[in-house]
């Protein structure tokens, strides 16, 4: 089933076209994105989408889930809360963000200044994750990034890793022995990796343990 328009379908046998009636309308892509790095509930989406209402969220999600890109699922005891989550096909939309990253940070209207939620950050460092030159030293960072858009929230935490293979980061609770942890508002972060700022001219940036594999992460996920 395609999911509802508010202009219709664009009824036209090519594949692009295909994927605009899926995710084309305003804000479907925006909760996809918001959902690449792990499910959410309902509160937490509309917490990190400023601007949509509960309303247009709710239609989103519901047309996302008729296509097939969305699924509900209850999380076990003790949370037994209702999350949404992308399915294996949903979870390919990462490509197609990380192309449109690519495509769009050339334009010159980009608003640089604006902020951004800790998994939009994130993701824009995987967009732009390099494996590290032969010979750097593999290294692992964890980040916990503060929503610089609400500071009452709790951190949100990542695990970086950088080898000569490729760098990722994925959104998880660290547990195991890394090289540094870093703990910065998203404010700041973004000025390092989207900004070109240096590490030590933000001071909402508290590095512990190995400075250089912070910097490692940042000139393997920087633009």
């Amino acid at each position: 089933m395609v999911a509802r328009r508010s202009y219709g379908s664009y009824n036209d046998g090519c594949a692009s076209a295909h994927a605009l009636d899926l995710i084309g309308e305003r804000w479907a892509l925006i909760v996809v994105r918001e959902l690449l790095l792990g499910p959410k509930r309902f509160l937490d989406l509309q917490h990190d989408i400023p601007g949509i209402g509960p309303a247009v969220l709710t239609q989103r999600l519901q047309d996302l889930e008729e296509t097939g890109i969305v699924v509900r699922n209850q999380l076990p005891a003790p949370a037994r809360v209702m999350v949404y989550d992308l399915t294996e096909w949903g979870r390919g939309l990462e490509a197609v963000n990380t192309a449109l990253s690519l495509w769009a940070v050339q334009s010159p209207r980009l608003p640089f200044e604006a902020d951004m939620g800790p998994d939009t950050l994130v993701l824009a460092m995987r967009a732009h994750a390099r494996r590290l030159p032969e010979g750097t030293p593999e290294s692992s960072v964890a980040l916990k990034l503060s929503d610089s858009r609400d500071c009452g929230r709790e951190p949100v935490e990542y695990l970086a890793t950088m080898t000569t293979t490729g760098s990722t980061v994925t959104k998880t609770t660290v547990v195991g022995a890394v090289d540094a942890v870093v703990n910065s508002t998203t404010r700041a972060w973004k000025a390092v990796i989207i900004g070109g700022a240096s590490l030590e001219s933000e001071d909402d940036i508290v590095v512990i343990g190995n400075q250089d594999a912070v910097q490692i992460l940042v000139d393997a996920t920087k633009l």
